[in-house]
């Protein structure tokens, strides 16, 4: 029986196309990445230049937060809105907008001529981001389907998300130092023009929820319920606990939110599709970021006062001491992805990322008034960057993998909100037990002996390292308990590939 063969030409042909579109994939990854890079390090970049922005603006240390917290607000609050807009008009269309529109706010930023202009722009960097970080997850999720090819794509996105605060606060201190505080802002311009046209080029737009409609209500409420969640923490933050503007919007969020969990199950066309939640090891993988997200701001806040102000480093020097971390991180994210996670299964990796970490963040706590860096620190970073490369990373992967394409935008979107909500958690909770525990020292000691002074700041910061380890352990028991069993099977229906 004769057997038909492709020609030597016809089979080199074959071979080449397929290449050219592994290929392409890679470069999409590297335009995503470059994308979600610039998303999660405007979180960070600019805290270190307020001070400057200040100085040049003059507005009151009391406005100062806002520059940060405008820009979590918005972000956090559209998220899901932003997730949902991919999926219902094409996920090409919504990274395009949002990369133009963030490039576009960021340059208004730059340019501020005072201080409701640079509040405007971070909180419109912070819309635009909500609906740029969910599209270029989504199409992380559908592009890659291959098993290997999607853990290592996911091994790349989860490490920039981890080590982006890192980066940013680096960024920020090269800029500043350099420069002026203006090109922190200005930097997303250069970035966004690179990324506009990779994403151009590169992408095709893919609808998978044409026949779906926007869920306003849903929309209204989830939006109302992110914000005040967000906005009651840093109001706890800069306030006190026992503030109404602090209880009182958390029971609103909490009320708002719990209204909105109860209407999609009545809505026709869901924002947030329940089934997305129930699967045990998405609904795990979405708390891991969560508590990941609180536990971190324990690192980047609180270590980076005690580098800049104890060891008195540079902003520059601090975004360097960081790096050792972002590298272990990167490291511990190719291994926990592509080679643990695959053969043990999420029940043993994940917790096992969140117990190092503890370890890590507890190791910390030994920092003090004499400390160097290359003893106290840096050997306790790489150990932490290690644990978190094992939680973030395969933790988004499973909380995207195996959903219906249709909801792949809202579920990227659930994943950024559960990240935005643990650093809001994690940075109001952490700045007031450290403010808690720098006045529980100077009671009865003489405020004014800068020793006393320098050991009460001491306090504080190994208090907020305590409580990141607590975070961390509690991730370890949850994790632990949650994921199922086993190595999670891929569903190959689940994503389709985009078409190239």
């Amino acid at each position: 029986m004769s057997q038909k063969t492709l020609p030597e030409s016809g089979r080199e042909d074959a071979l080449g196309s397929s290449a050219a579109a592994s290929s392409k994939k890679w470069w999409i990854l590297a335009v995503i990445a470059l994308a979600q890079l610039m998303v999660v390090l405007d979180a960070t970049i600019v805290n270190i230049a307020l001070p400057s922005a200040q100085a040049d603006l003059g507005f009151s240390d009391g406005n100062r937060q806002w520059i940060v917290t405008a820009y979590a607000l918005a972000f956090a609050s559209l998220l899901l809105l932003g997730g949902r807009i991919a999926d219902l008009f094409g996920r090409k269309p919504a990274f395009l907008i949002g990369i133009v529109g963030f490039a576009a706010v960021s340059a208004l930023g730059g340019a501020a001529t005072n201080f409701e202009m640079l509040v405007t722009a971070r909180a419109l960097q912070g819309a635009f981001g909500a609906l740029l970080a969910p599209a270029a997850l989504s199409l992380l999720n559908t592009t890659f389907t291959d098993a290997r090819e999607r853990a290592k794509a996911f091994s790349v996105y989860g490490a920039i998300a981890g080590a982006g605060g890192a980066v940013g606060l680096l960024l920020g201190g090269i800029l500043t130092d350099a420069l002026d505080w203006r090109w922190t802002l200005y930097v997303n311009v250069v970035i966004a023009v690179v990324a506009f046209a990779g994403g151009w080029l590169l992408l095709s737009n893919h609808r998978d929820a044409t026949n779906s409609k926007l869920d306003v209500p849903g929309t209204v409420l989830v939006a109302a319920g992110l914000f005040s969640v967000v906005y009651g923490f840093s109001n706890a933050e800069t306030h006190d606990w026992s503030s109404a503007s602090a209880w009182g919007f958390l029971f609103a969020g909490g009320v708002l939110l719990a209204a909105f969990a109860w209407w999609q199950t009545r809505a026709a066309h869901p924002l947030l599709p329940l089934r997305i939640l129930l699967d045990r090891n998405r609904a795990a993988s979405f708390l891991a970021v969560l508590i990941s997200g609180a536990g971190m701001f324990g690192v980047f806040l609180f270590l980076t006062y005690y580098l800049q102000l104890n060891l008195g480093f540079s902003p520059t020097k601090t975004g360097v001491a960081f790096l050792p971390m972002v590298a272990a991180l990167m490291v511990a994210a190719q291994i926990g992805t592509t080679a643990l996670v695959p053969r043990m299964g999420p029940k043993a990796v994940i917790p096992l990322g969140f117990a190092i970490a503890a370890g890590g963040m507890a190791w910390l706590t030994g920092i003090g008034t004499g400390s160097h860096y290359a003893s106290a620190v840096l050997p306790q970073l790489i150990v932490i960057g290690v644990g978190l490369g094992l939680v973030m990373p395969p933790a988004m992967q499973l909380a995207t993998g195996g959903v219906a394409a249709e909801d792949a935008g809202v579920a990227s979107a659930t994943v950024n909100a559960m990240q935005q909500v643990g650093g809001s958690i994690g940075t109001a909770l952490l700045n007031t037990l450290a403010a808690s525990a720098a006045t529980d020292y100077l009671a009865g000691k003489d405020p004014t002996n800068k020793l006393t002074q320098a050991q009460a700041t001491i306090e504080s910061y190994t208090t907020a390292f305590w409580w990141s380890a607590g975070f961390f352990a509690a991730g370890t028991l949850i994790a632990f308990l949650l994921y199922r069993r086993g190595v999670p099977e891929q569903d190959a229906d689940a994503a389709p590939v985009v078409h190239m």
